[in-house]
């Protein structure tokens, strides 16, 4: 049977979900894993079985025993990364956002295009079951035509520091951290129309809140106190060719009860709630009638998600499938976030062709 063979760029906390999901693939042969710190990738090499380990990313994407590659590095790399790959032959599978800026994007847009290699986005929400059986009612036109939908993601005690909290690097705050992803599923889910027109805020009021030590949050190795230059915050209203209208907002530092995830979309024949649970809405008989696919999880699953990620990936290289998740949907994605920060700098609604 035919092996995809797998390099990772990047050891960090993200990569741990990718290797652990390439080592569990049998369709899979873990080859390398690259990492700056050369110890580190060494160390998580020998932890999930790859054959070799490297410090210059450059080198995995000379070897000819590689098909495809997983690109986990910090936001401000994943372009170089991705077009590397690209132009060594390699199919990618690039983290979120697929890069900082629209310019970068469409880089990769193209010479992926030109190359004819798979990218993938890793959209990883796509892909939860949750996500996939809401799809399929709508796809199959159970809620009718898609006119509303809304996304949130609200986190109340901070970033998570490091370069998550630096600009320069990340390229943004909550929006292209955790924002992204209940943005994608809305607008995955609503059947990626053509935006027309973007209205966004974005606040930076209360900092990291690095004061309040009295609840457990995630913070990375070098989390700096003193360090942030991101903003709180954003929220924009988005609209689409087609006359639909998406409403989203995120935080990292809001006065809210409690974190909190809402994903929904509204049709003309019913209406869904993705998130925190699977809940579909809709008439029958001249009754408000609601429904709850019996699955394993009506949320989502972080391990079986990025086991289908990756299986979404493996099957794509091997020209089995396609990528649900392909570069031209990174590419919009950024095009909505670019145009949110543009329109909160300048106070305007921005008008995308």
């Amino acid at each position: 049977m035919t092996t995809f063979r797998v390099g990772v760029i990047g050891a960090g906390s993200i990569a741990q979900s990718h290797l652990t999901a390439y080592a569990e693939n049998p369709d899979v042969t873990l080859v390398a894993v690259a990492d700056m710190n050369l110890e580190r990738a060494q160390s998580v090499a020998e932890q999930y079985g790859a054959e070799r380990a490297y410090a210059d990313p450059h080198e995995l994407l000379a070897s000819e025993d590689i098909d495809g590659v997983s690109i986990c590095t910090w936001n401000n790399s994943h372009a170089a990364w991705a077009i590397a790959a690209i132009e060594a032959g390699k199919h990618v599978l690039v983290e979120k956002p697929i890069a900082r800026t629209l310019s970068e994007a469409l880089e990769i847009q193209r010479i992926a295009e030109a190359n004819d290699r798979v990218v993938q986005v890793g959209f990883v929400r796509r892909h939860s079951p949750n996500c996939q059986v809401l799809k399929s009612f709508i796809d199959a036109g159970e809620l009718g035509e898609i006119y509303y939908a809304k996304a949130s993601c609200l986190r109340r005690v901070g970033n998570p520091g490091g370069w998550f909290a630096d600009k320069e690097i990340a390229g943004g705050g909550p929006l292209l951290d955790i924002g992204i992803h209940v943005l994608d599923l809305c607008w995955y889910l609503m059947g990626s129309p053509k935006v027309v027109s973007v209205s966004g805020n974005t606040y930076d009021r209360l900092g990291n809140r690095a004061n309040v030590t009295t609840m457990p949050r995630y913070k990375v190795a070098d989390y700096d106190p003193d360090k942030n230059s991101v903003e709180d915050l954003a929220n924009a209203v988005i609209r689409f060719e087609n006359g639909a209208s998406l409403l989203l907002d995120c935080s990292y530092s809001l006065h809210a009860t409690k974190d909190s995830i809402d994903v929904s979309v509204y049709g003309e024949k019913g209406g869904a709630e993705l998130e925190p649970a699977l809940h579909i809405a809709t008439e029958m008989h001249d009754s408000v009638v609601n429904i709850e696919p019996q699955i394993g999880s009506r949320t989502f699953e972080f391990g079986v998600g990025f086991g289908l990620e990756i299986q979404n990936f493996v099957d794509a290289g091997l020209g089995r499938a396609e990528s649900i998740a392909p570069a031209w949907h990174g590419v919009e994605i950024v095009r909505i976030l670019e145009a949110i920060y543009e329109s909160a700098a300048t106070g305007q609604e921005v008008a995308l062709g």
